[in-house]
């Protein structure tokens, strides 16, 4: 999977926890969270839906990197097969 086509499945996983997002108005280099006002539980509804989609294990241990778009695209790219 290109980059391109995981952050298709990264914004339509987070559209389906939060409807209102604008994908096109996301900033890959700012925190997610703050700008889509996720709480904790909408962030980890978020990385189960990246985890049922992509079926990568995200550890607890590792949320903390997951700040930006571009933190979770780098992190699931390594993750993945190539």
């Amino acid at each position: 999977m290109n980059e391109s086509e995981l952050k298709t499945v990264l914004l339509a996983t987070l559209c389906s926890i939060a409807p209102e997002v604008e994908p096109e108005e996301l900033r890959q280099d700012r925190p997610l969270r703050n700008q889509v006002d996720l709480d904790s539980m909408d962030w980890l509804n978020f990385l189960i839906g990246l985890h049922d989609k992509l079926k990568v294990d995200i550890p607890e241990s590792d949320y903390a990197r997951l700040v930006t778009l571009n933190d979770l695209i780098a992190y699931l790219g390594a993750k993945l097969p190539p």
